[in-house]
């Protein structure tokens, strides 16, 4: 299982309608929730969900 942050940029599977692949994490929990870097949307996914759509970590934001 991988390991997640707050503020860690991925790459999801399916493009989002306005084009970008890209989404910034900025809630963990049960649920998580990401923001799209192309429009700004905001999408709340369950866990496995998201673990299922992701590709790729793009950029970590690791917590020292």
């Amino acid at each position: 299982m991988q390991v997640f942050n707050l503020g860690d940029v991925v790459e999801m599977r399916k493009q989002h309608p306005c084009g970008s692949y890209e989404w910034e994490i900025i809630r963990l929990g049960a649920d998580i929730k990401i923001k799209c870097l192309g429009c700004e949307r905001i999408v709340m996914l369950s866990r496995q969900k998201f673990q299922k759509g992701i590709k790729k970590v793009v950029k970590s934001n690791e917590i020292s």
